[in-house]
C-alpha cells in the first residue's frame, strides 16, 4: 500500500476571550494531521494551547510536518521525542486509521456552568435531566460563590458537582468557600480540581474540609519531568487528564492504569479542542474509561465546528478543505 500524508491548519473565532495564563484567546489555532494507507484514512488533532502547551504552535507543525515525512517513508520512530500535542495528535490519526479507536460511543460530556450561566434559564433547565455538572469556581468572592454552589444543589437534588479553580484561592480563600458550603452538601462535591495557588496548600485544604481533590495542572506540570512517577501525585483523589497537554493515547493509557492500579480515578477532559478533536476524545473515553463521564463541555465557545459534527450542535460545519494545506506528501 501507498502511504500519504496531509497537515491542514485551521483558526475558529471563540465568541467569547477565554483568558489563560494572563493571555486573552480570540481564536482557536490548531492543525489536523491526515493519514492515508490505502483506502484507509485516519485523521488527528494538534493544537497545543496558548499559555498551558510547552510548544508553540509554529514549533508543533514544524515536528508534526517532521513526523508526518517520517511516518510515509516508513522510517522508524521510536526513538522520537514529540511534544505532547504532536504526539497525541499523530497517534490519534494512526488509532483512527487502523480503526482502534471504537466509531459508535455515546457521546456524554458534563455540563460546564460559571456564575453566568447558572443565572440562564435555559441552561438551568437543561440541568433537570442531568446528574452531574461542572462549575467554574475562583472568579468571585469565595463565600458567593459558595452560595451559589448551596443555591444549585438546593435546587436540584439529584445533582452532584466537580469544581474547578483553576489554582485561584490561597488557602484562607479556600477554607473561606468551604465554611460558606452547606455541610449536607458535601458529598455531593465529586472532588474540586486545584483549588489553591499551591499544590501543598491544596493538599491540606482537602484534608482539612473532606472535599475530594483533583489534579490538573499539577499533573501537567509533573508529568513533564522525564522521571515522572506517579505517587508524586499522592493524596488526590482523582486525576483531570488532557490528552494534548499530556501526550500520545499509549502514554495516556498508561497513566491511567497506573492511577487505576493506585485507587485514583482519572476524568479525560478537553483542552479547547475542535468538534473534531471532540468527538475523538469522546470516543478514547469510552474505549478507556467506559464508567467515566469526560469533561469535553467546550464547544460552545467556538463560532463553529470542524469536519465532524458533535452530536446535536446548532453550530455551522466547515470542512476540512477550505483550510491551508500547509504541507503533503
Amino acid at each position: 500500500m501507498t502511504r500519504s500524508a496531509r497537515l491542514f491548519r485551521y483558526r475558529i473565532p471563540i465568541n467569547s476571550g477565554i483568558v489563560l495564563s494572563g493571555q486573552q484567546l480570540d481564536e482557536r489555532v490548531g492543525y489536523v494531521a491526515q493519514l492515508r494507507d490505502g483506502a484507509c484514512v485516519g485523521c488527528g488533532e494538534i493544537a497545543p494551547l496558548v499559555g498551558l502547551s510547552v510548544e508553540s504552535s509554529e514549533v508543533a507543525k514544524q515536528q508534526a510536518i517532521c513526523v508526518l515525512k517520517h511516518w510515509v517513508d516508513g522510517q522508524d520512530m521510536t526513538d522520537m521525542a514529540l511534544y505532547p500535542s504532536v504526539a497525541f495528535g499523530f497517534s490519534m490519526a494512526l488509532m483512527c486509521l487502523s480503526g482502534q479507536l471504537p466509531s459508535l460511543v455515546p457521546y456524554h460530556t458534563v455540563p460546564l456552568l460559571s456564575a453566568g450561566s447558572m443565572a440562564d434559564t435555559a441552561a438551568m433547565g437543561a440541568l433537570a435531566e442531568c446528574r452531574l455538572a461542572k462549575v467554574k469556581v475562583g472568579r468571585a468572592v469565595p463565600g458567593h460563590e459558595a452560595e451559589q454552589v448551596n443555591q444549585l444543589l438546593c435546587r436540584f437534588p439529584h445533582l452532584s458537582l466537580r469544581l474547578d479553580a483553576n489554582r485561584a484561592w490561597s488557602l484562607s480563600q479556600a477554607h473561606d468557600f468551604s465554611r460558606h458550603l452547606a455541610p449536607a452538601h458535601v458529598s455531593r462535591i465529586v472532588f474540586i480540581e486545584e483549588p489553591c495557588q499551591r499544590p501543598a496548600d491544596s493538599l491540606t485544604f482537602s484534608r482539612e474540609t473532606g472535599l475530594a481533590l483533583a489534579w490538573d495542572e499539577t499533573l501537567q506540570h509533573a508529568a513533564r519531568a522525564p522521571d515522572f512517577r506517579l505517587n508524586r501525585l499522592a493524596g488526590a483523589q482523582t486525576l483531570v487528564l488532557k490528552p494534548t497537554l499530556i501526550g500520545s493515547v499509549q502514554r495516556c493509557a498508561q497513566l491511567i492504569g497506573d492511577a487505576q492500579a493506585a485507587g485514583m480515578s482519572v476524568v479525560i477532559s478537553s483542552a479547547l479542542e475542535s468538534s473534531l478533536g471532540l468527538t475523538q476524545l469522546a470516543r478514547l473515553s469510552h474505549w478507556l474509561l467506559p464508567d467515566s463521564v469526560p469533561g469535553l463541555d467546550t464547544l460552545h465557545l467556538f463560532s463553529a465546528q470542524l469536519e465532524i459534527p458533535w452530536p446535536g450542535s446548532t453550530l455551522p460545519l466547515h470542512s476540512l478543505q477550505p483550510h491551508i494545506q500547509v504541507w503533503q506528501s
